[in-house]
């Protein structure tokens, strides 16, 4: 996006607290007023709920990052030992701890992924707002996300030397002084 339509953006970003886009947005041309269209949507619709599933992950999720969870599995694993002499510690007896942790392994990698994909996603689109609404940002980057590996590689090498020569100029600040 060029210097022109960073602060065309920048100026016509004014809506109102209400979630409906201002009239200036409207004006605007092209993926501003879908922009504006699409987050004036969405802002009436937050209290949709969320599927079933999203719902079920998340809480799940938040269930077993906490300690009383952790507790409960340890209580678990020091009772199967404790249960070893018991039945003579059995290819069962082994065989149950093992298929118990492999279901819960299992389910758990796709219910916490869920969880993190949609953080993720979250997390993106709040990193988009802030870097197209902040004057003289480089807009192009706010769907560096999207980008192909050799792309996203390239890009991180260029920041990677602007930051180089952000910091050598430091330096030569600092020992000017």
């Amino acid at each position: 996006m060029s210097v022109a339509t960073t602060r065309r953006s920048s100026a016509n970003n004014h809506a109102p607290k209400n979630g409906k886009a201002s009239h200036a947005a409207k004006r605007s041309s092209g993926s501003d007023a879908e922009l504006a269209h699409a987050t004036a949507k969405h802002s009436s619709n937050r209290k949709a709920k969320p599927s079933w599933f999203t719902a079920f992950a998340q809480k799940t999720a938040q269930l077993a990052g906490r300690p009383g969870t952790f507790m409960l599995a340890t209580a678990v694993i020091v009772v199967w030992g404790v249960t070893g002499p018991l039945f003579g510690y059995s290819d069962t007896w082994q065989l149950v701890i093992n298929t118990g942790t492999t279901i819960v392994t299992f389910l758990m990698v796709f219910l916490i992924q869920h969880t993190q994909n949609r953080d993720s996603l979250a997390f993106q689109v709040k990193l988009d707002e802030l870097i197209i609404k902040l004057h003289g940002a480089g807009n192009e980057l706010a769907g560096a996300e999207d980008l192909c590996d050799e792309d996203l590689e390239k890009l991180h090498e260029t920041y990677r030397n602007r930051a180089a020569m952000a910091h050598g100029t430091l330096e030569k600040r600092r020992a000017a002084r």
